[in-house]
């Protein structure tokens, strides 16, 4: 499937671009950096790229690209046929490095994994994540995830619909 290149909608952010991970960007995503509390709330990168491994068919990754400068990662997973319906169509993970975070550059990303979703054939995209201060809720709901349940271990479920 092509890189998506999805408008973007001011400025600087006319340079965004979602392509493919692979081994020319997988050390530059390995690098983004993080605010101050934000490593708590995030698994190791090396966690979200071993799901390729499981299931390439239904894993979807890509690095947000600012002209040819790795400023973000983006992945989901789309598989209808997954146990439990909160991962039949989800968000595994977003970084933006933390000097490009506030540009609109997690909203782009979020934006280019729904229309995968939706390109699959998916009428929804879920996400967990842990509550509590510091950590992605509110960026969620920004971009419009709305908190649907809890996962036994206790952390929300929030979805979008399509």
């Amino acid at each position: 499937m092509p890189d998506a290149v999805i408008p973007a909608s001011l400025g600087r952010m006319a340079d965004l671009r979602l392509v493919e991970l692979s081994a020319a960007t997988i050390v530059a995503v390995n690098n983004l950096s993080l605010k101050p509390g934000q490593e708590e709330y995030l698994s190791p990168v090396s966690y979200g790229i071993a799901a390729t491994v499981v299931n390439p068919q239904t894993t979807w990754q890509r690095v947000v690209l600012d002209g040819d400068e790795v400023v973000g990662f983006v992945s989901g997973n789309f598989d209808p046929d997954a146990p439990q319906e909160h991962f039949r169509s989800v968000l595994w993970r977003i970084n933006v490095d933390a000097d490009d975070q506030g540009r609109g550059i997690g909203r782009f990303a979020v934006t280019g994994l729904l229309e995968e979703a939706r390109n699959r054939g998916m009428d929804h995209v879920n996400v967990l994540y842990e509550a509590g201060e510091g950590g992605p809720q509110a960026f969620f709901e920004r971009v419009g995830f709305t908190p649907v349940g809890e996962t036994e271990y206790g952390e929300v479920i929030a979805e979008i619909r399509l």
